[in-house]
């Protein structure tokens, strides 16, 4: 799923966490003051333990170094959890690691705690990078030993839609205004209520067909969240800019880079479901 973590409430939540000493510029909140992030124009502060300002910052560099190394985390998940999954000479699936369902409730676990702890994120991202990496590389098993090749695809997929996204964002073509945000948080909160809906149908023997079906609305759907997820990435990029530009704390490095591997992970994933469905017809 997509990640509504990269959220105005999570500059809130690290303003919070991130207050300023006594003495510290912008602690009394007057009008006009100082962000809690806005490092001082005197030379760097360091009162010992006295006060906890800091001038370690978020910044566009340290978020892409983080985000380098999630990745490089989630491979290496995945490759381990691709090695898990049994298959014959045949490519045919024949043992699925029992696992898989508690690396996927503790993925889901740290995705949770990371977002209403933002400035945990530096340990829990990387360790959520490597469970859900284990979890990403056993699904991708499975797909390509269904419709061989389906994995390269939708990873070359995935990269173009970052890339095209990436180049909209940087270029001002779409821009992400107030109005867009609400759509596209809407829209990600709209396919989360499908996808629930769908979990608890099939709880009781009947379930949302077309979320799986190769049909007509089933190929739309998937294309229609495939575009929600794409659409987040703006999101991400925004948030990435404005706490780098607002001198967010450091370890927002990592809740920036997590936030923006939730999504392509999902997006991932979706284009894996559209390929599979297209294969079908």
């Amino acid at each position: 799923m997509s990640n509504p973590v990269l959220t105005p409430k999570a500059f809130e939540r690290a303003a919070t966490e991130d207050r300023a000493g006594w003495a510290a510029p912008g602690r009394s909140g007057a009008p006009g003051a100082p962000s809690p992030w806005q490092q001082p124009s005197a030379p760097p502060i360091d009162d010992g333990p006295i006060s906890p300002w800091t001038t370690s910052r978020m910044t566009l560099d340290g978020t892409v170094h983080a985000t380098l190394a999630l990745f490089a985390l989630l491979l290496a998940g995945a490759f381990v959890g691709w090695l898990a999954v049994g298959s014959n000479d045949r490519g045919e699936v024949t043992s699925f690691p029992g696992w898989l369902i508690v690396a996927l409730l503790g993925g889901l676990g740290l995705a949770f705690y990371t977002a209403f702890r933002p400035r945990h994120a530096r340990y829990t991202a990387p360790a959520y990078a490597l469970v859900e990496g284990l979890v990403v590389g056993a699904i991708s098993h499975v797909y390509e030993s269904l419709y061989d090749g389906i994995v390269v695809q939708a990873a070359l997929a995935t990269a173009g839609v970052f890339a095209a996204m990436l180049f909209l964002y940087s270029q001002r073509i779409v821009r992400v205004t107030d109005r867009l945000r609400r759509g596209i948080v809407a829209a990600t909160f709209g396919v989360l209520a499908v996808y629930l809906v769908g979990f608890v149908a099939s709880l009781f023997g009947s379930g949302l067909s077309f979320i799986n079906s190769p049909s007509l609305l089933g190929i739309g759907f998937s294309v229609v969240v495939a575009g929600i997820a794409a659409f987040n990435l703006l999101l991400d990029f925004d948030f990435i800019e404005r706490g780098s530009e607002a001198g967010a704390p450091a370890y927002m490095n990592w809740y920036g880079a997590f936030g923006l591997l939730v999504t392509v992970v999902w997006l991932y994933l979706e284009l894996l479901r559209l390929l599979s469905k297209l294969q079908r017809r």
